[in-house]
């Protein structure tokens, strides 16, 4: 039978030569190689001080958003829930009552908004799926948890802050990304 590629090669078994019987070349030339990599630069990141450059398409952490007046964009249609391949992200439903058109863009609103995050796959396909651009993913990731219940975000830990009662946090918060969300 004739392989498929050509990367195929016959090898030689000579016998071994008194130095290579020593392993003395050879271990001298392990040794230049772990001193050659002392005068390299470190490929480290020391992160706290230093933040290493992301992508401009990263996927981080899921961020709803809201309109310029401070109102939910969120019409808990399903969407989102539906085209999520892992199936982290539920939602329940609820209807604006007279007096709330401050807070809710649309008549319907998720009164609950979870996604679980040991879950998610940040395949993005929530962003896409959303009619409204109430969600999209931003450019931070998430940070580290000791218990299962801190990777379980709420629509509370979601909503990006009121451009109304804090527009610096607002535009923080929209980051790069944001600038092309309407």
């Amino acid at each position: 039978m004739q392989a498929l590629t050509n990367r195929k090669q016959q090898v030689e078994r000579k016998p071994m030569t008194v130095w290579e019987k020593l392993y003395l070349p050879s271990i001298f030339k392990g040794m230049g190689i772990t001193f050659s990599h002392l005068f390299k630069k470190k490929p480290t990141i020391n992160y706290p001080e230093e933040q290493r450059p992301f992508s401009s398409v990263f996927r981080g952490l899921h961020i709803l958003n809201r309109d310029e007046e401070g109102r939910e964009k969120c019409t808990a249609c399903g969407l989102c829930a539906l085209s999520c391949p892992a199936e982290a992200i539920t939602m329940e439903a609820a209807e604006r009552q007279p007096g709330e058109e401050h807070l809710y863009k649309e008549e319907k609103y998720a009164a609950k908004y979870e996604i679980n995050m040991l879950r998610c796959i940040f395949c993005g396909l929530c962003e896409e799926a959303c009619p409204k651009d109430a969600i999209y993913l931003s450019q931070t990731f998430a940070p580290a948890n000791y218990g299962r219940k801190g990777f379980i975000y709420n629509k509370e830990d979601l909503l990006i802050p009121d451009p109304n009662t804090d527009p610096e946090g607002y535009e923080k918060a929209k980051g790069d990304i944001g600038k092309n969300i309407k």
